[in-house]
C-alpha cells in the first residue's frame, strides 16, 4: 500500500511541476499594461479559473493528501516496529561498580 502512494505521490508531484512551468503567469502581462496602453489592469481580476488552472488546484490537492498518507503509514509502520520489539536501542555503557558508596561514611561509636 505504501508503495502505491508512493509511486502516485512522485507521479503528482512530477505532473504538478510540469503542469505549472507551462501555464502563464499572471504578472506576465505587467510590462505592458504600464506601457502598452493595454485595458487590463496589472493584478485585476480575470474571471473564472481556466483548465489549467483547475487542473493545477486538484493535482496539488491530490498531493496533499498523498502526503498526509504517506505520513500516517510511516506513523503506523514505526508504531508496529517498535511494538514488536524490532527497534533496537541504542548500546548503553557498562557502569563501573565502586566498592566504596557514595552515601555518608560510616562512623563507630
Amino acid at each position: 500500500m505504501q508503495t502505491f502512494v508512493l509511486v502516485v505521490h512522485i507521479i503528482l508531484a512530477v505532473l504538478m511541476i510540469v503542469l505549472i512551468l507551462v501555464q502563464h503567469g499572471k504578472g506576465a502581462d505587467a510590462g505592458a499594461s504600464f506601457g502598452g496602453g493595454g485595458a487590463a489592469t496589472v493584478f485585476g481580476a480575470s474571471g473564472s479559473g481556466n483548465f489549467m488552472t483547475r487542473l493545477t488546484a486538484i493535482l496539488t490537492a491530490l498531493f496533499f493528501v498523498t502526503s498526509l498518507t504517506l505520513a500516517v503509514l510511516a506513523k503506523k509502520d514505526s508504531t508496529n516496529a517498535y511494538s514488536l520489539g524490532t527497534v533496537q536501542s541504542a548500546p548503553t555503557m557498562p557502569v563501573q561498580s565502586n566498592e566504596t558508596s557514595p552515601t555518608a561514611p560510616e562512623t563507630t561509636e
